[in-house]
């Protein structure tokens, strides 16, 4: 049975909505959505992850889209379903990349599965909201009050407000995110292909409620369940971040930086939060880099500079 697609695979009495594309017997990446994202978010082309010979892994995190609400949930909890996806896929090794609220969840799978890991990186991702961080900082006020200033309750109802509307009409979802962000991010979301592609992705998010990005949003508020300086030296990390991007302010990414050890720290001038779209080919290529040399022995079909 072809792995390619979307699939439901099934953990003990849940299940994820995963969607592979690209190489089968590819190198595996696994891309983890934002927040609210899910599995159909912006991507490169199955035809251009063939040719470069990456197997992408999406996958709806618990309450998005097709994937079963886990109530509770942790942000360090994200790196057992990674784990149960790649043992589906019979993929003992991996890379993961999290775009903006995927990137801590990205984070978890290098604490939790170092020796499964080769590589991680970041687009854009917050950072905990701990002592030596001026969390909201630069932050939008809807941002501000979703993750650092409203009591939980109030981001509950405020979500199922917005996850409802956006249901109805995920437009409304894009409008309000228009109105926020700088003018370096509007000329990348006016684009009419990319606007169908954040569209899709943000309907299919809601599509099953709004417990995803209630959940999401709550996890990220509270402790993640490790922390990032945790993360052995053995994987490598790379952290991309937007100098202009007021979602997760670059003050995000430069604390990462400091607390994970011999981290990456790409600051871009002249790009902010969904910049993030244009650089994950650039990002795959590193998550791919200096792979172990038994992999590619049993990959005898696939070419180093494809």
């Amino acid at each position: 049975m072809s792995r390619l697609g979307d699939h439901e695979v099934k953990i003990g009495d849940r299940t994820l909505k995963v969607y592979v594309s690209g190489a089968e017997n590819g190198w595996p990446v696994f891309l983890l959505h934002g927040t609210p994202g899910s599995r159909t978010g912006p991507m490169p082309r199955p035809g251009v992850l063939y040719r470069r010979g990456i197997c992408l892994i999406s996958y709806d995190r618990p309450g998005y889209g097709g994937s079963t609400p886990m109530p509770g949930r942790r942000v360090v909890d994200a790196a057992a379903d990674i784990a149960a996806i790649a043992d589906w896929l019979d993929a003992e090794r991996f890379s993961v990349v999290g775009r903006s609220g995927g990137g801590p969840h990205a984070l978890a799978a290098a604490v939790r599965l170092p020796e499964r890991v080769h590589r991680v990186a970041t687009l854009v991702a917050m950072a905990p909201n701990k002592p030596d961080l001026d969390f909201a900082a630069g932050m939008t006020p809807d941002n501000v009050n979703a993750f650092a200033a409203s009591e939980a309750a109030g981001v509950r109802e405020r979500l199922r407000f917005r996850a409802s509307r956006t249901e109805i009409d995920p437009r409304t979802l894009l409008d309000q995110l228009l109105a926020e962000m700088t003018e370096v991010d509007r000329r990348v979301v006016r684009d009419p292909a990319i606007q169908r592609l954040l569209l899709a992705s943000y309907s299919e998010a809601v599509r099953t409620g709004p417990h995803g990005w209630i959940d999401d949003v709550l996890a990220l508020r509270k402790d993640w369940g490790f922390e990032v300086s945790e993360i052995k030296p053995s994987v490598p990390v790379y952290i991309w971040h937007g100098a202009e991007d007021n979602f997760a302010p670059v003050a995000h990414a430069r604390w990462l930086a400091r607390h994970i050890t011999d981290a990456i720290l790409d600051l871009q001038p002249g790009r902010a939060h969904f910049g993030a779209v244009a650089m994950l080919p650039t990002v795959l290529t590193w998550l791919t880099g200096d792979l172990p040399e038994e992999w590619w022995r049993s990959r005898s079909g696939l070419s180093r500079t494809a």
